[in-house]
């Protein structure tokens, strides 16, 4: 054991509370087990936790917001703007956009000052465990786990679809579909097989990534930043080359009167909903607080500003592109390249179009893979999945284990599934991770009111994010029953695994004597460096309980039922 005897903020949640470990004489057992449920992680303890983080901080304020744009830019244009357009808003899918920015932005002010506050690794999962307790923190982590897993596939399967075109536009040559499509589609009920065998290109881009990852953040946030360039530069390119080439009978009519539960008013929402895959880039960036140099300042910085970047090109690209074409024609995998097929005199343009995808979309995937693996790097740490997922590659200083797992499950997904059901249930577990960043704002506000904040959601605590949680909750039950279906499987399955291991396992209910030492050595390093910019220490008769560097005493947040 540790002997920082005096540094009573170190240990103070372990000994003061017998919750820990123990049940009161006058407490039944189903009480005791709630109890476990709603524990929750003091963000002083989160903090030290992060200090002491080996993840090599090198992610400045420009590169987090490169991270943004990488995952943001990309997966709206270049994947489902087709798809929303045809299946559901028409050409009003120019409205859904909008309401889909105004819901992410509002989640990113929710996002900015809660990452201000805590910025560590795990994004909503570390937000959640400090808000609600340890249950819906595990819900939330395996619905993050789930949002990027099948939201790289996603934008693997639209990668492999303009690596394609790529080669029918530049080389005129056609790749065989049976090994770069999948081999089912997804009706109104049920899976349909396509004749097709594999999609190889989705799987091999998968893997590359995967391997990039391994070799170090800041190598990947290079290979980030050159592709953002790219994307970036070929959108506009396509925005102005292609807009003097625009039918404005295409618009016509601009809101399709409502069918099937498609089109008209609901339509644009169902749009929103669909497009709304393409705003997880700023939860993205949150993941990797532990690589960012100056978290606090740091982060809100990206987050709003890769928001603002990509909203402003969304909307003028999906105005240019169902105005080249009718919407109803749309629903591909690579719609902006489909758009320029049938016009004369553009081969040059669809060719920097896919390349400009091709990249794009890499960046997409890097972004989406890299936050997988820190939440599972997060969850690990807290004891409630395996400690294998929390181990770093001792020479590249990255969390390795879940890297490859999550790149091998991502090759799968990717090589047999359709992107429109993959697009689908991204959305949704977005929307229910931003739901309870909402809620985790409007708590701590009341909690914690005096946790210095580096941003704060304008205009109070009851404005934005109780706005936000509405849209939040609206637009995911106008999704559509089969991916609320998927979704609900997959958080049963998250719940069976933290029944059989992760209750059992968890480091803030049930903590080992290891567990006490790691909390004793960052609190007591935070404490001396506090005293060391001090100009005068006060005597120890005198002196408050020793706290971090923040000025607060870590204490564990327990809730008495």
């Amino acid at each position: 054991m540790s002997d920082y005897k005096d540094d009573k903020v170190a240990i103070a949640h372990v000994t003061a509370n017998p919750l820990w470990t123990t049940r009161r004489e006058d407490e039944s057992s189903f009480k005791y087990f709630l109890r476990l449920l709603v524990s929750r992680k003091s963000i002083e303890n989160i903090m030290a936790e992060g200090d002491t983080s080996k993840m090599r901080r090198t992610l400045s304020a420009w590169d987090l917001t490169f991270l943004g744009v990488g995952c943001i830019i990309g997966g709206g244009i270049f994947v489902l703007t087709g798809v929303a357009a045809a299946k559901y808003a028409g050409p009003a899918i120019i409205i859904s956009f909008i309401v889909a920015a105004v819901c992410a932005a509002l989640a990113a002010f929710s996002y900015s000052e809660l990452a201000s506050m805590v910025p560590i690794s795990g994004s909503a999962y570390t937000y959640t465990y400090a808000t609600m307790g340890e249950f819906m923190a595990w819900i939330i982590g395996w619905d993050l786990i789930l949002e990027y897993l099948v939201g790289a596939a996603t934008v693997a399967v639209s990668w492999s679809s303009y690596l394609v075109a790529f080669f029918s536009d530049a080389f005129h040559v056609t790749l065989d579909p049976r090994t770069t499509s999948s081999p089912v589609i997804w009706t109104d009920s049920s899976f349909v097989t396509t004749g097709n065998i594999i999609n190889i290109p989705a799987i091999l881009i998968v893997l590359i990534v995967t391997l990039v990852l391994v070799l170090g953040v800041r190598e990947s946030a290079m290979v980030n930043t050159i592709a953002v360039v790219i994307k970036v530069l070929v959108v506009l390119i396509f925005v102005f080359g292609a807009c003097g080439r625009v039918n404005p009978d295409n618009y016509k009519p601009f809101i399709p009167p409502a069918e099937d539960g498609k089109y008209g008013g609901l339509g644009i929402i169902k749009g929103a909903k669909t497009v709304f895959f393409a705003y997880i880039g700023f939860d993205a960036v949150t993941t990797a607080a532990q690589e960012a140099k100056n978290p606090k300042r740091d982060l809100p910085i990206g987050i709003i500003a890769s928001l603002v970047i990509c909203t402003t090109l969304y909307i003028a690209t999906a105005a240019v592109v169902v105005g080249l074409r009718p919407y109803y024609e749309l629903d591909v995998a690579h719609p902006i390249s489909f758009a320029l097929e049938q016009m004369s005199n553009t081969r040059w343009l669809r060719i920097i179009v896919d390349i400009g995808a091709i990249a794009g979309l890499l960046s997409v995937m890097l972004i989406l893979m890299m936050g997988q693996p820190r939440i599972f790097h997060t969850m690990a740490k807290d004891g409630l999945l395996p400690r294998v997922f929390s181990r770093l590659h001792p020479r590249f200083r990255t969390p390795f284990v879940p890297t490859i797992l999550t790149g091998v499950c991502c090759a799968v997904l990717a090589g047999f599934l359709p992107v429109d059901i993959l697009g689908d249930m991204t959305s949704v577990g977005t929307l229910l991770a931003f739901l309870l960043v909402h809620i985790g704002v409007i708590i701590l506000r009341f909690t914690r009111p005096e946790m210095p904040r580096g941003f704060r959601v304008p205009l109070g605590p009851f404005v934005f994010p109780v706005l936000g949680s509405l849209i939040s909750i609206a637009l995911i039950v106008l999704s559509d029953p089969s991916t609320i279906y998927r979704l609900f499987i997959w958080l049963g399955i998250g719940v069976i695994v933290y029944a059989i291991y992760g209750r059992r396992h968890s480091k803030v209910n049930f903590p080992t004597n290891d567990d006490v030492d790691e909390v004793h050595a960052a609190a007591a390093a935070q404490t001396r460096a506090a005293q060391e910019g001090s100009e005068m220490i006060e005597s120890h008769a005198d002196a408050p309980a020793p706290t971090h560097g923040n000025g607060y005493t870590a204490t564990r947040t327990s809730v008495d039922l």
